[in-house]
């Protein structure tokens, strides 16, 4: 899974300032999630989805657009994606889940343009 984000650049601007800003505290905060990545036996998809999910019950708009746009450079089913959306219905509610859908299909219909 490519969580690891090396290059200031390839983040978005406030996330890219911050590590310019305060690279030691970026650093700390990169090795942080690389060590819970790889702290037990969840594969990389699942890992993905899972990060997905996360996001959506955040209500981050922002986090939901990376890990989608991650997961469709790794490969997964963008059914897969909204079906992590969908599941989030019983828990999180319907307007919050078709805020989720809104948030993958901003990515996935782009994919299929």
């Amino acid at each position: 899974m490519a969580d690891q984000i090396d290059d200031p650049d390839e983040l978005p601007s406030t996330a890219g300032e911050f590590a310019d800003d305060y690279p030691e505290v970026w650093e700390a905060y990169s090795d942080l999630g690389e060590a819970c990545s790889e702290a037990g036996p969840i594969d990389d998809e699942t890992k993905r989805l899972v990060k997905l999910a996360l996001a959506i019950g955040a209500g981050s708009e922002g986090a939901v657009h990376s890990h989608v746009r991650r997961g469709l450079d790794e490969d997964v089913d963008p059914e897969a994606l909204k079906q992590v959306a969908a599941l989030s219905i019983p828990t999180l509610g319907f307007p919050q889940a078709m805020a989720a859908i809104s948030w993958i299909e901003d990515l996935t219909d782009e994919d299929e343009a």
